[in-house]
């Protein structure tokens, strides 16, 4: 089976999503509107500007639709903002954002600063057989998570030990960018998830 995977493409990086999607041989589409979501097995919520993602989302009329294919089990895999996105609580979030929630988590945005503060580093995640470089930018953080949520991966005791990669059933999130970083073993994990859903 070749997966039709959808990379939410109202704003951020959504050709990086897909050209790692592409060659893994996913079939690619971007959605924008409530009918294109429709027609994917998965989505992909992507690194951005979670409270622009959101009000475009409202205003594209996709906010509904996207919380119901959650609730229905659609498997969606969100990365930095997408995180965000996905959670169902947000610490800190700017007047009015909302989510589309799903995740039983609390996440900070902004959780290490601006711009100037992003950073890499290396990561054990559960599962993977070896350590994976991350780049976190202006990343947010899961400051709590709920029984339902499988932790994956944590920082270093020396950045603060806070949880940066979540799964939950079909949903999975991380507050780094593995396609930025040539990284594609998350995205390989949430093809696998595609499929078995």
């Amino acid at each position: 089976m070749t997966p039709r995977v959808g990379v939410l493409a109202l704003q951020g990086d959504v050709r990086e999503h897909a050209r790692v999607l592409t060659a893994l041989g996913a079939e690619v589409m971007l959605v924008r509107r409530p009918d294109e979501l429709g027609s994917v097995d998965g989505l992909v919520l992507p690194g951005g500007e979670s409270s622009v993602i959101d009000k475009l989302a409202r205003s594209f009329g996709m906010q509904g639709p996207i919380r119901e294919a959650i609730a229905g089990g659609l498997p969606v895999y969100g990365t930095c903002a997408g995180m965000i996105l996905l959670a169902d609580r947000i610490e800190n979030p700017i007047t009015g954002q909302e989510s589309f929630g799903g995740l039983d988590v609390t996440v900070r945005r902004n959780a290490f600063g601006g711009q100037v503060e992003s950073f890499e580093t290396d990561l054990t995640v559960a599962g993977f057989d070896a350590p994976l470089h991350a780049a976190f930018i202006r990343a947010p953080l899961v400051t709590a998570a709920g029984s339902d949520a499988e932790v994956l991966a944590t920082l270093p005791g020396d950045l603060g030990g806070g949880i940066v990669a979540v799964r939950q059933g079909p949903l999975l999130a991380t507050a780094f960018h593995p396609e930025v970083s040539g990284e594609t073993r998350f995205h390989e994990l949430f093809l696998d998830l595609v499929r078995a859903a």
